[in-house]
């Protein structure tokens, strides 16, 4: 017997990330619009989830199917990209860090900058990517 044929990108942008719903069987990934999740007890999470702004199934949903077809081992989803600029500066910079990028950056990621990590010391340069 052979191995399993790898999904092609076509197929893993409808399969990956979700296995039919054990309860239904449902194929598709449900919304799940729910902002509260249920819990066991005192700090004891049913699921897994405790509110939507943490994840919840159809967030994992999609962070699994975007790093299946990224060919990552996770993957994020935010609700904006200035949320994950924001989380991505906070991961990679460091009290007194200069920064260095691009003209055409997003004006929110300058403000973000300005506005907060301006208190970490943080400075930055821009320069024109458009000429070498």
């Amino acid at each position: 017997m052979s191995a399993p044929k790898p999904q092609g990108f076509a197929t893993a942008s409808i399969h990956a990330g979700y296995d039919p719903d054990s309860l239904y069987g449902a194929i598709n990934t449900p919304i799940y619009a729910s902002t509260t999740f249920a819990q066991n007890g005192l700090n004891e999470l049913r699921g897994g989830y405790e509110y939507t702004r943490c994840g919840n199934p159809t967030i994992a949903a999609l962070e699994k199917t975007v790093a299946a077809l990224e060919g990552a081992t996770y993957g994020r989803a935010f609700s904006s990209g200035m949320a994950a600029t924001d989380v991505l500066l906070r991961v990679l910079l460091r009290p007194g860090d200069h920064l260095i990028f691009g003209h055409d950056a997003y004006g929110g990621t300058f403000r973000l900058i300005d506005s907060v990590f301006a208190e970490w010391g943080i400075t930055y340069t821009v320069v024109d990517t458009t000429s070498t």
